[in-house]
């Protein structure tokens, strides 16, 4: 059974939404790209962090343990997405939802 934090974010990915939380002590503000489990079973997202506090530059793709999420909350706001990758993303090894894949290419 998913987590209510797993809720917000997969949520947040369907209707294209931001969402804002805490992780490892620092307000982020996110949109969610690519949510599911990683290697070791735990619930996963990538995001694409485009404010809030970080130890280093903004904006930049983020890997964000679920369980590790505190107050996260979803809220309408401009969609925020990084450009190309370099290479293939490894955060999300188990993918359930994907914007690209699953909300985008039903429109």
């Amino acid at each position: 059974m998913p987590s209510a934090t797993y809720a917000v974010f997969r949520n947040a990915i369907l209707a294209e939404q931001q969402v804002i939380c805490s992780y490892d002590g620092r307000t982020r503000e996110l949109c969610p790209h690519i949510i599911g489990t990683n290697k070791q079973g735990e619930e996963a997202v990538l995001a694409w962090q485009f404010a809030g506090e970080s130890s280093g530059r903004l904006p930049q793709w983020r890997c964000l343990k679920l369980a590790k999420v505190k107050n996260a909350r979803a809220r309408k706001g401009a969609w925020h997405e990084g450009g190309s990758h370099k290479t293939e993303q490894v955060c999300v090894s188990t993918i359930d939802l994907d914007i690209n894949i699953d909300v985008r290419k039903v429109r």
